[in-house]
């Protein structure tokens, strides 16, 4: 168990958890007895088809005060602002590295949901493939209305700012080095815990985010199960007007409640929100010489159709010890199969030493070349080899099969950096072989 806020919590990643708001609700020894305690409904939520294994089964028995028949009904479409869904190809985008500076929350009163604009995309929402990878800002709580989203779980990702999020299951409260997932159709309100709030999201479309099978390397290291945190049973009996808004194959639509959809008074399974602190998670790299593939530093993956190649990876940069000797230790260059999409959460990226700011973004998509800047490179050459610790650094990366696409709203900001393949242009050549009399 865990505390923090006040808030109290489960441990365990996927665990069959159980816990109830009110002592004696949830039924022994059966799912769906004929008459739940207090008269409550009996409610299943899964995340999975009911055919697969049983170690990729996921489901939530819930007793709760209204059925969610009675929530997601009557409902109308609304603007859905720059929130976009794949397939979205809004003008051609460039074939080219791409990078953001941050992007400023604004005074404009704006709650998550409101504040929610999609970066890129990639996949199809419809077959259940690929993600978008979203950017937040808020600076006012949602007051009075939930959201549940139907195309994809919801990776949260803070950079300025603690959210509180209140969902159907429990609360969490997540802030800057940590993360939270939402699951599919889960709904859930965030109230901002400071004034203003800034983040990162992406929402997965494919198969649910999962601990990677480590192989060789063992259990104990990387993302250790015990320290996912999942909530306590919580539940909303007031009979207030509320929002729904709900998304669903690409579209946002709405109804209006005369109560709280988050009345659920016990459950337990293992499909549910979860947080982790970013800082829990124990890094391994190399102890002699040369440099590791990124992949040794996945903490979530979402497999695809291929295996040993991700519909998306949560890749994690945390500060570490680079102790390589005769080694470049920064990132080689490279293009990849695979497409990178990063984001920084604090400190410095030991690859972009200039230009890549806590709350910015960049994506290196299949087969573009990319790899440390001219000052990053020189460090990289010239350094002393002695062992040092890489702290003050915290970047995620987002690697799918697919492309990121950007969205219109993302190519038209003026954050983006017009000038970022500059960083590259002085690698000019230094080679010695024609000082030498080479060909």
């Amino acid at each position: 168990m865990g505390d923090d806020f006040g808030i109290e919590y489960q441990s365990g990643f996927g665990n069959e958890h159980a816990t109830e708001a009110e002592p004696g609700t949830l039924p022994i020894g059966q799912n769906s007895p004929q008459r739940v305690t207090h008269d409550l409904y009996t409610e299943q939520l899964t995340g999975s088809a009911f055919t697969v294994a049983r170690a990729d089964a996921l489901r939530t028995w819930m007793y709760r005060i209204r059925p969610s028949v009675r929530h997601v009904t009557a409902l109308g479409d609304i603007d859905p602002g720059n929130i976009r869904t794949s397939p979205c190809r809004e003008g051609t985008p460039p074939v080219a590295q791409l990078r953001w500076s941050p992007v400023g929350i604004g005074d404009e009163p704006r709650t998550w949901l409101e504040g929610l604009c999609t970066l890129a995309a990639n996949g199809d929402a419809h077959t259940q493939c690929g993600a978008a990878t979203h950017l937040y800002f808020a600076n006012r709580s949602m007051e009075d209305e939930v959201f549940a989203n139907a195309d994809g779980e919801m990776l949260i990702l803070p950079q300025l700012g603690t959210l509180r999020l209140v969902t159907e299951l429990g609360t969490l409260t997540v802030g800057p080095a940590e993360m939270a997932t939402i699951p599919r159709a889960v709904k859930f309100r965030v109230e901002l815990m400071e004034e203003t709030a800034r983040g990162y999201v992406c929402e997965n479309y494919g198969a649910p985010f999962r601990l990677p099978d480590p192989g060789l390397i063992g259990v104990d290291a990387l993302a250790m199960p015990r320290d996912f945190l999942y909530p306590v049973a919580g539940y909303e009996a007031e009979d207030r007007p509320t929002r729904l808004v709900f998304k669903h194959d690409g579209r946002l639509l709405e109804t209006h409640l005369p109560h709280s959809p988050l009345d659920v008074v016990a459950w337990h399974g293992n499909f549910a929100p979860y947080k982790y602190d970013l800082r829990n998670y124990c890094p391994l790299g190399p102890l002699l010489f040369d440099h590791p593939a990124p992949s040794i530093w996945t903490l979530l993956t979402s497999p695809s159709d291929i295996p040993g190649t991700a519909n998306v990876d949560f890749v994690l940069f945390r500060e570490r010890w680079a102790v390589q000797e005769h080694t470049f230790r920064p990132p080689w260059y490279h293009s990849n199969v695979m497409s990178e999409l990063m984001g920084l959460i604090e400190g410095t990226y030991d690859a972009k030493l200039e230009g890549f700011m806590p709350g910015g973004v960049s994506i290196h998509n299949a087969f573009l070349p990319h790899g440390p800047d001219i000052d990053a490179y020189d460090a990289g050459t010239t350094a002393d080899p002695e062992p040092r610790r890489m702290a003050d650094m915290l970047v995620f990366m987002l690697e799918s099969r697919y492309a990121w696409i950007p969205t219109a709203w993302a190519a038209g900001l003026d954050e983006l950096q017009d000038g970022y393949a500059d960083a590259w242009t002085p690698l000019e050549d230094r080679s010695t072989l024609r000082r030498n009399g080479g060909r």
